[in-house]
């Protein structure tokens, strides 16, 4: 006898649908997880290894280099050899590479498997937008499907955090690469629900993927290097130029190809270019805030990185609040009417952060603003996503995905790298090595020192704040100025 789906196949589709958004949304997870965990477990792997403090960082690097510089090439390969085959691909990479870390036995196979694990992320992150693109109908579905793609990545946000934390203390800071090995199995056992799609005429050519991921690890490289040097270090500015060389050479040879890596026809339409290129500012301000207020937290309030995690959570409440508010609000207005309020909720957010002092309460000064702020983002990331997806070709649906995590990307390396540094640069005009100052403080138990170093570090931050709410006001204004689809997302299209 034939089950009820069997007769139904709108429900076996609805159910396909389901199955299908669990593993993408999954698969995002897993990827935002790793921004994140490992950060909480540097203490530990530098005192088991030995590694230097110039070193350390680059166990960070490693992977948002690798990640940030081959999007582009991960989409692009999805569109021409299936996206499914290159995400399982990728979640194959990903997984292996987090064995390997949690194996590792000494700092160089660590930063090889961080390496790696950006290598298959590259691969991932693309392919699972695309995934979503053109497997979900324009509506209701599409628009569910970006709420909880969104939410989940605010969600990984501060899990990574609380598990990095927990992970690390119960057990060791090799599990949390180890976490990865049977999450990312499991994703990989339910791509078979996934549709492979079509795969597209075309060819990758060898030049285009060099300058093009050349360009962009150069990119990244660079905006990593001045928030740790400066941005008049030599290497920094050498690798802009290298930066500027290669783009200019990618962007000469994708003009001549008939089957360009990245179709320069995507940046005609001014309403996904202006989605881009706001993307690249909701990027900055969502890792810059995360980044500092853990910082403040920690270092002003004196919270301990557990702690620091669990106050963070307002981050992914707000987020997970304005998606499914955003997910109604896009089926009746244009997007701008969406993302412009969003983002100046968010800038206000940002204001009210920039007002922070060494004696602002948690409960009535950080929560609120911290939860203003990630709700307004929210807010304004779901309308763009959209709007930089909607009427791409199926053809293109993985580089046009892929544009999009670059600009995320980018935007939050940069928007870190900016105000990370002005933070430091108002701290140091109140008290040289306000940071450092303030832990020698506290070990010597000086209240008066502890009292100077806090108030140059809190006024650090504020005036960063300051600046990034600046910034989210230049994101509504380019929103409402360049993003004028009068388009929904209520009805069902040719294209995607």
């Amino acid at each position: 006898m034939m089950s009820p789906s069997t007769l139904n196949p709108t429900a076996t589709n609805s159910r396909r649908l389901r199955l299908s958004l669990v593993v993408v949304v999954t698969a995002q997870l897993m990827l935002v997880l790793d921004d994140t965990i490992a950060n909480i477990a540097l203490p530990s792997i530098q005192q088991d290894f030995g590694v230097s403090a110039g070193l350390l960082p680059w166990i960070i690097s490693a992977y948002v280099l690798a990640f940030g510089s081959l999007l582009l090439f991960g989409g692009r390969i999805g569109d021409l050899y299936g996206r499914r085959r290159v995400l399982r691909i990728g979640l194959v990479l990903f997984t292996l590479a987090s064995l390997l870390g949690g194996l590792g036995v000494n700092v160089e196979m660590l930063l090889a498997s961080r390496g790696l694990q950006g290598v298959g992320a590259a691969l991932v992150a693309p392919n699972v937008l695309a995934l979503i693109a053109t497997t979900f109908p324009v509506g209701k579905e599409r628009n569910t499907a970006l709420a909880v793609y969104a939410a989940m990545s605010a969600v990984g946000m501060t899990v990574g955090i609380l598990l990095g934390g927990v992970l690390t203390g119960f057990l060791s800071w090799r599990w949390v690469f180890l976490i990865n090995v049977p999450i990312g199995l499991a994703v990989l056992a339910g791509t078979r629900m996934l549709a492979e799609g079509q795969r597209n005429a075309g060819t990758l050519n060898t030049f285009d993927a060099i300058s093009g991921s050349g360009a962009m690890f150069a990119l990244a490289f660079g905006i990593t290097r001045g928030g740790e040097h400066g941005w008049n270090d030599a290497v920094t500015l050498a690798s802009f130029a290298v930066f500027a060389v290669l783009g200019i050479v990618f962007l000469v040879l994708q003009r001549r190809r008939q089957h360009p890596m990245l179709p320069l026809s995507l940046f005609r339409d001014r309403n996904r270019s202006g989605s881009y290129l706001a993307v690249l500012f909701i990027g900055g301000g969502l890792m810059a805030t995360y980044f500092l207020l853990t910082l403040f937290m920690q270092q002003v309030l004196q919270f301990t990185p557990v702690m620091s995690g669990l106050a963070s959570l307002p981050v992914s409440v707000g987020i997970v609040l304005a998606a499914g508010t955003s997910t109604k609000l896009v089926e009746r207005f244009v997007p701008r009417a969406v993302a412009v309020p969003g983002l100046l909720i968010a800038a206000l957010g940002m204001y009210w952060l920039s007002t922070l002092s060494p004696t602002s309460s948690y409960l009535w000064h950080v929560l609120p603003a911290l939860f203003v702020t990630y709700f307004g983002l929210g807010m304004g990331f779901m309308p763009l996503t959209l709007t930089a997806v909607q009427g791409v070709s199926e053809e293109q649906a993985g580089v046009a995905s892929a544009m999009l995590n670059t600009s995320q990307q980018i935007g939050a390396a940069l928007g870190v790298s900016l105000l990370a540094t002005i933070s430091t640069l108002t701290a140091n005009g109140f008290l040289p090595n306000a940071s450092t100052v303030l832990q020698q403080s506290l070990a010597a138990g000086d209240t008066n020192l502890i009292a100077k170093a806090s108030e140059a570090l809190a006024q650090g931050y504020a005036t960063a704040f300051l600046a990034g709410a600046a910034l989210l006001t230049v994101a509504a204004t380019v929103v409402a100025v360049v993003v004028n689809t009068q388009q929904t997302q209520h009805t069902s299209a040719a294209h995607i």
